[in-house]
C-alpha cells in the first residue's frame, strides 16, 4: 500500500510488458482464423468490452451496492472482504483473496498493480488497457492527483489519497463514497451508480440524476 509518494514493493511472481509465450500463441491463432475469415475481430473487440466494462463490474457493482444499503455486510466487508464477496457468489481465479477498501470524506483510494496487471476479475471482469499501461502501473503511484485529474477527477487539495498495490496474492476493491439522494434508493438502483472505475478509484459514484 502507497500514499502519495511511497516506494513500491515486490510481488512474489513474474512480470514481463510483452507477450507471454501463450499469448503470443493466442495472437497468432488470432491472425491465422482473420486471415481465412473464420472470426470477425470487430465481433471478438465487442465480446471482449461487453465483459470489460458490463458484465463483470456488475458484480462488484452488487458489493458496493450491498454495502452502502447494509451496514452489517459493510463491516463484514471490512472485516473479512474475501468471505462477503463470496457469499454473494463472486469468486475464481483472480480474486481468491480480496480487501475493500472505503472512500471517506477524507480518504480517496485508488489501486493499481505497479509491477504487473493483477486485477480482481471476479468482481470487475477483465481489466481495462489502460490499467495494464506501463504509464498508470508507475504514474498512479509517483503522481495520483495528476493521473487522476487527466481521468475527469479532481479531488480537494486537503482530500488524503491512498494508493494500493495489488499482488498474486491480494487484490482490492474500492468501495467508493454512496451519493447524496440515494437514501430512498434500493440495491438495483444503487448498482447502476456503480462504475468499473469508481471502483478502481479513478472515478467516483454517479449522482441519481446522471442515472435518470
Amino acid at each position: 500500500m502507497h500514499d502519495d509518494h511511497s516506494d513500491d514493493h515486490d510481488h512474489n511472481h513474474d512480470h514481463d510488458n510483452h507477450y507471454s509465450d501463450m499469448q503470443a500463441r493466442v495472437k497468432a491463432l488470432e491472425t491465422l482464423l482473420t486471415e481465412k475469415g473464420l472470426i470477425d475481430p470487430d465481433a471478438i473487440d465487442a465480446i471482449v468490452e461487453t465483459y470489460e466494462t458490463k458484465v463483470g463490474p456488475r458484480n462488484g457493482a452488487h458489493v458496493v451496492a450491498k454495502a452502502w444499503s447494509d451496514p452489517d455486510f459493510a463491516d463484514w466487508l471490512r472485516r473479512d472482504a474475501t468471505a462477503a464477496i463470496s457469499s454473494l457468489g463472486y469468486t475464481g481465479r483472480q480474486g481468491e483473496h480480496m480487501r475493500a477498501v472505503f472512500n471517506t470524506v477524507d480518504t480517496h483510494n485508488l489501486v493499481v498493480c505497479t509491477l504487473c496487471s493483477c486485477y480482481p476479475w471476479s468482481v470487475l471482469g477483465l481489466p481495462p488497457v489502460w490499467y495494464k499501461a506501463p504509464a498508470y502501473r508507475s504514474r498512479a503511484v509517483i503522481d495520483p492527483r495528476g493521473v487522476l485529474a487527466e481521468f475527469g477527477l479532481t479531488l480537494p487539495a486537503d482530500k488524503k489519497i491512498r494508493v494500493w498495490d495489488s499482488t498474486a496474492e491480494l487484490r482490492y476493491l474500492v468501495i467508493p463514497e454512496r451519493p447524496k439522494g440515494t437514501e430512498c434508493m434500493d440495491e438495483t438502483a444503487l448498482a447502476g451508480l456503480v462504475s468499473r472505475d469508481a471502483m478502481i478509484g479513478t472515478a467516483v459514484a454517479g449522482s441519481p440524476e446522471a442515472l435518470s
